[in-house]
């Protein structure tokens, strides 16, 4: 997709720097010509702004680390500190607290553009692969973030997510017993979480190179689902086109961040985690945050609780396995009819779990999750049978062809506008 190198060192030293170590040829080829089909909306914007925000996680968290004391009698306090006394610490840990949730807005968009556009489809498997062990690093990382503070529902939400491993035959109280370090939630859990939250961004990283590498070994995706057959026509570099709609995608992004961090820093958290945690008084409603919503209620869903566990798992899982599971031979779901309904009714089934997986475990939520479960899981069934039936709409020649016909489009409605407004004009 890349093509060869344009890059021509233009001194000496680049000349000499570029014969040991081609490292300014790298980020030439990667973020100057490097080659985007021309028709890319803004959707495509939240891969810079994840990459953006997941170093924002990385500095903020290793800020509030140097005051952070991973201790059961000290951490709650530690966290007041950074509140109260640290210069600026409120916005360090505003910034990062709801860096998270920002964090998995952008994924879940990026998610649902590459289910929509079909962007798992060869030959970028590998890469949607790598994406799905992203995003389960990320769930990992972030749950393990939230214990941190200790309040009560860091450390029973801590209690009631590390218990489910114990559903698993032969090895699950083994796993509950070295996540505890012990035979409760204690001092010895709230280490072993802070260290692993510490690691694993580092983790997180790298496999983003990967998935970076990956991304421009096959190349981009694109609206149309097209694979571009000629890169002067098809493509543009991608400084400075794809560089100002992405800088202008994350300046809208932070807009939102910030008001969030400025004027409402908690709405997305819950207020029982400012309360020390007490392992002698329960909360009335235990829920995780917002982002794992979804896959809560469909752990509730199963009055069983090592298929709840293998359900929430598959969950995620089965999203690695859709490259296989849609048969059609179309990529976007644009040209899709039957395939689009599917998606839409999809994406109201995962908004309607996150939904149920705030409300209580109790009467009709229950069935309702039931309900819903078995939706989200048809979803991937629906999607196999459809392929094989369903016959999309015609798909433009080239990605040029489908940007001039859509230039023409827009065009004769701006025309037909413009001549409507005229008329009273004409016939005064």
């Amino acid at each position: 997709m890349s093509g060869h190198s344009s890059y021509v060192p233009k001194t000496g030293i680049e000349r000499w720097l570029d014969a040991r170590l081609p490292i300014v040829r790298l980020a030439h080829d990667s973020a100057v010509s490097y080659p985007v089909p021309r028709n890319l909306n803004y959707l495509w914007t939240f891969g810079g702004i994840l990459v953006f925000m997941l170093v924002a996680q990385i500095v903020t968290g290793i800020i509030l680390v140097m005051h952070y004391t991973p201790h059961a009698t000290m951490a709650f306090n530690s966290v007041e500190h950074i509140m109260r006394d640290v210069n600026y610490g409120w916005l360090l840990r505003y910034l990062h607290s709801n860096g998270a949730s920002m964090f998995f807005v952008a994924v879940y968009v990026h998610i649902f553009r590459g289910l929509y556009y079909g962007s798992y489809k060869a030959p970028r498997e590998v890469l949607w692969i790598l994406g799905v062990v992203i995003f389960l690093l990320m769930m990992a990382t972030a749950f393990m973030g939230y214990v941190l503070p200790w309040g009560q529902m860091s450390f029973w939400g801590a209690t009631v997510i590390t218990n489910l491993f114990s559903a698993l035959p032969v090895i699950g109280e083994t796993i509950v017993t070295f996540l505890w370090g012990g035979y409760s939630v204690d001092n010895p859990t709230l280490n072993r979480f802070f260290s692993l939250h510490y690691l694993l961004p580092f983790m997180i990283f790298g496999v983003v190179v990967l998935h970076v590498w990956a991304l421009h070994h096959v190349g981009q995706n694109n609206p149309t689902g097209v694979e571009v057959k000629n890169v002067e026509k098809d493509t543009v570099p991608f400084t400075p086109y794809a560089t100002v709609k992405d800088i202008f995608g994350m300046v809208v992004f932070m807009i939102v961040f910030a008001w969030f961090v400025f004027y409402q820093p908690n709405y997305m958290g819950h207020a029982d985690n400012y309360i020390v945690a007490n392992p002698a008084a329960t909360p009335a409603h235990i829920v995780p945050e917002w982002y794992f919503l979804p896959f809560y209620a469909i752990l509730r869903a199963i009055p069983d609780k090592l298929g709840g566990v293998l359900a929430m798992g598959s969950a995620i899982v089965v999203l690695a396995f859709l490259p296989w599971i849609d048969t059609s031979k179309v990529k976007s779901m644009s040209y899709r009819p039957i395939a689009r309904q599917l998606f839409w009714a999809f994406l109201a089934v995962c908004i309607g779990l996150g939904y149920l997986g705030a409300m209580p475990a109790e009467g009709g939520y229950v069935i309702a999750s039931q309900i819903f479960t078995v939706l989200y899981f048809g979803f991937f069934v629906a999607l196999f049978v459809v392929g094989l039936f369903e016959r999309p709409k015609a798909l433009p020649t080239s990605i040029a062809d489908a940007v001039l016909a859509a230039s023409a489009k827009n065009g004769s409605a701006a025309r037909m506008a413009a001549a409507t407004a005229a008329e009273p004009n004409v016939k005064g």
